[in-house]
């Protein structure tokens, strides 16, 4: 029997995504004389930075003493600080933070002038969530990261303490991880204002893979280990079915035994994963059946 294979409708490139990449090449055409730096990798794409890199669009890990050209602010954002320093190494900063995350710096910002103790629901290393604390932190001490409610609890008699306590969401989070927080904190706090900050792309393609998962008996998710949202992909639709998270078309052959065995095949990727790795996986197992 010919396999049943699926791609999600929603599997790729988020809007935020598309535009930094294809601002970053148009800044480098529009300027070929001019050095094109990064801070940090644009996406979490290994195969994205080298097509970069092959235009002549540099990844810096750190901001030189001094310097010239375009500094590139990626999608996750970065601290009014970084911006600064920038500034003074010499470049000209070009502000590509995803808008949806502008929003929740916008909202955390809000929260720590009001006097609101803020959480922040995410991953503490994450540069997303790193930026949002940041850009917090410039009007109010009392701004945490959390994952998990276990991260919380140091923070107890903190919170129990405070007036008001406010909640945003890294854009690439699980609405369990939210839900679960929210719980705890409902418990604790005097007054309590969530702001559910998770972006509608990361919402919709988590709630299109989980329908695809119940119909089938192996889910792949294609995308960078090193993304969240794809590995937050790979989490929820483990608990559904059978998953496995392949980073490009050349993983497929270590789960040949689970291709194999199974019937029903559906696709999905993450935020940062460009469509041409996508196609190679969907047409590997296509001739494979």
């Amino acid at each position: 029997m010919p396999k049943n294979i699926k791609l999600a409708k929603l599997a790729g490139f988020c809007y935020g995504v598309k535009r930094a990449v294809e601002t970053a090449k148009k800044l480098k055409a529009e300027n070929p004389d001019k050095n094109v730096f990064v801070l940090g990798e644009l996406i979490h794409n290994s195969q994205v930075i080298s097509e970069l890199e092959a235009l002549g669009i540099k990844t810096l890990t750190e901001i030189p003493k001094s310097g010239e050209g375009i500094c590139v602010i990626r999608s996750h954002g970065e601290s009014p600080e970084v911006i600064e320093k920038i500034k003074n190494a010499g470049f000209t900063p070009v502000d590509l933070t995803c808008p949806d995350v502008k929003k929740v710096q916008q909202k955390a910002i809000e929260l720590a002038k009001e006097n609101y103790f803020v959480v922040i629901v995410g991953k503490s290393e994450h540069p997303e969530v790193i930026a949002i604390k940041a850009n917090a932190e410039l009007w109010s001490k009392n701004v945490v990261v959390a994952a998990t409610v276990e991260q919380l609890k140091p923070y107890e008699n903190e919170i129990k303490a405070h007036k008001n306590v406010g909640v945003v969401v890294q854009t690439t989070q699980r609405i369990t991880t939210l839900n679960e927080i929210v719980e705890y904190l409902t418990g604790i706090s005097k007054e309590l204002h969530i702001a559910n900050t998770i972006c509608a792309s990361t919402a919709m393609r988590q709630k299109e893979a989980k329908e695809l998962a119940q119909n089938s008996d192996l889910m792949i998710v294609v995308g960078s280990k090193k993304s969240a949202n794809t590995t937050h992909l790979a989490e929820i639709l483990t608990g559904i079915t059978k998953t496995i998270h392949i980073e490009n078309d050349d993983e497929l052959d270590n789960y040949k035994d689970f291709i194999d065995k199974a019937q029903n095949i559906s696709i999905t990727a993450g935020a940062s994963t460009p469509q041409n790795i996508i196609e190679k996986v969907l047409n590997k197992l296509k001739k494979g059946e």
